[in-house]
């Protein structure tokens, strides 16, 4: 094994503690900004992994490239459909058509 690939796998882990640990942190109340700055940063990533796939070097960076563009593809799609559901639960619901408006008891009209 090279040294250079022990100073990036080296990297590697340790950015996946600090980012467990990072993540373990969050309150729920901030998971829909954190899945928008985490599109962000997956926005990023797939454009390092295009390159990183299309540079026509050792096999080994190809497929590793063409796995981070699908990880990140996955990540960016998934982070979007969890928002979208998430802001679809704030949102008020509308009255059904022709129902009349109750108001709540205790209410004048």
């Amino acid at each position: 094994m090279s040294e250079q690939l022990q100073v990036g796998l080296f990297i590697f882990m340790l950015a996946s503690f600090l980012g467990y640990a990072v993540i373990t942190r969050v309150p729920g109340l901030l998971h829909t900004p954190l899945m928008s700055l985490t599109n962000a940063l997956s926005a990023i990533s797939i454009i390092g992994s295009l390159i990183l796939a299309g540079a026509g070097e050792e096999t080994l960076a190809t497929v590793l490239g063409a796995i981070a563009v699908f990880a990140s593809t996955t990540n960016i799609v998934s982070g979007f459909l969890i928002t979208d559901r998430m802001l679809k639960m704030f949102k008020r619901r509308e009255a059904p058509k022709g129902a009349a408006h109750v108001p709540p008891k205790g209410a004048s009209a």
